[in-house]
């Protein structure tokens, strides 16, 4: 719970500390004594990075990229070869 007699809320830019101003007129970090006034600028002003995209070979056909020995025990099943277990009718 934030209370206005406490002041303004600060983050410490040197030890990562919070803490409160308890209004003085200058916010000194209670457990470093670092002077919060003299922060280092942020800046916002460098664009970001392009992500790099993965690229797939376009010689490539979605055949040739399994290779024979990665079916495993099935192999090919054609699909005559696929048997349907016909279910019985109840009476």
């Amino acid at each position: 719970m934030v209370k206005a007699e406490w002041g303004t809320r600060y983050i410490c830019f040197k030890c990562s500390a919070r803490f409160y101003d308890l209004k003085k007129p200058t916010p000194l970090c209670p457990k470093c004594g670092a002077d919060q006034t003299k922060a280092p600028v942020k800046s916002h002003t460098s664009a970001p990075r392009p992500r790099t995209r993965s690229l797939v070979p376009d010689e490539l056909e979605a055949d040739e990229r399994v290779v024979e020995g990665d079916l495993g025990e099935l192999g090919e099943i054609g699909l005559d070869e696929i048997e349907v277990e016909e279910e019985e009718e109840e009476t």
